[in-house]
């Protein structure tokens, strides 16, 4: 019988260490191989030309539909409110009684200014008789003519205060709120109604800008206003006033626009977005909003085909208008950037257009 052969322990150890090895050598070897494909990798990508345009910079800015004519409306008068007419909410007609006052104390005083000027008459015409007697003196008539003269003055304040005892609508419109009640203390000038005129063509909206904004604007620029209540369909618009000062709250200069197209209805307090676009136009370069990537604030960039390759270049972006970025420096010398595909590129990686 023969013997069998027997390894020793230490060699079949050091084939189970080569095998590993051998097997651990393949597997970096297919990666490398793997890796070298897919930095080999090509993305299919088009282009877009880079277009130079003439246009102002929009500024965008919010705020409220207000009336044109607003009017706080008061007595001239102070006394007590006998009557009022009217509510909150309620249309009112141009010349509509809204309000009285008790006339009792306005009354009184007329009656007094009436009694002085009497009065007067009476001392002025007695006195002539005596100077025409040759009793009275030429002065003490023309001091009483004077008297006269002042008390009927006096009577005709006295029935112009009663004619504004009483509160009537300056316009047509609707009582916005009402500010003070029957059987209140109206002081003079002190508003009771506070009222705005509802015409189509009253209508206008006030919005907040900076004064870097500002310096930009002049009347009859034309603006885009765009109400949530209308589901954001524009409305063309122009700025009729602006604002020579800074409001002393928010530091924002006031602009006007008014709508050059009716709205079905608007109300006072409407929250709008503006767009209003300066007269004052500069020339820049844009590109599709499509071809930017990576953005912050101001920064961006962009990828341009060099060669067949693809290269990532920094750019400054002025602003954003509808699909179009414009470009404030970056684009020197270059009249294509990529557009489709450029969300899956690296710097570098190889490209193919259509």
């Amino acid at each position: 019988m023969k013997t069998p052969l027997l390894y020793p322990r230490f060699v079949l150890s050091d084939l189970v260490m080569l095998i590993t090895l051998a097997m651990l050598a393949n597997a970096c070897q297919k990666k490398k191989e793997t890796t070298a494909t897919l930095s080999e990798e090509i993305v299919a990508v088009k282009t877009v030309a880079v277009s130079r345009e003439s246009q102002a910079e929009p500024i965008q800015a919010s705020g409220l539909v207000q009336s044109e004519t607003e009017a706080r409306l008061s007595f001239k008068t102070g006394g007590i409110i006998q009557k009022i007419f009217v509510r909150e909410g309620q249309s009112i007609r141009k010349g509509e009684l809204l309000a009285t006052l008790n006339l009792t104390e306005i009354d009184a005083q007329v009656r007094q200014a009436t009694e002085s000027v009497t009065k007067a008459e009476r001392d002025l015409a007695r006195v002539t008789n005596l100077y025409k007697d040759s009793v009275a003196t030429y002065e003490q008539v023309q001091n009483l003519t004077t008297a006269l003269n002042v008390s009927k003055q006096n009577l005709e304040i006295a029935r112009y205060n009663r004619s504004f005892s009483e509160i009537r609508a300056t316009s047509g419109g609707v009582v916005i709120k009402k500010i003070m009640n029957e059987g209140e203390l109206a002081g003079p000038g002190s508003p009771v109604f506070y009222v705005n005129a509802t015409g189509p063509k009253d209508w206008v909206i006030r919005v907040g800008v900076a004064d870097k904004d500002w310096i930009r604007l002049k009347p009859g620029n034309k603006a885009e206003v765009k109400f949530d209540a209308y589901a954001n369909q524009p409305y063309p618009a122009v700025i009729s006033n602006l604002s020579a000062g800074a409001d002393q709250v928010s530091g924002l200069y006031q602009v006007e626009l008014k709508l050059t197209v009716p709205v079905p209805k608007l109300a006072a307090g409407i929250f709008a977005n503006t767009l209003i676009f300066p007269a004052v136009q500069h020339s820049l370069e844009s590109v599709p909003i499509d071809a930017l990537v990576e953005g912050s604030n101001q920064s961006a960039f962009v990828y341009v085909v060099q060669g067949d390759r693809a290269k990532k270049v920094p750019v400054r972006v002025a602003y954003l208008n509808g699909q179009r970025a414009f470009i404030e420096s970056g684009l020197n010398g270059i009249s294509q950037v990529i557009t489709d595909g450029s969300a899956y590129l690296t710097d570098g990686v190889k490209v193919k257009l259509p």
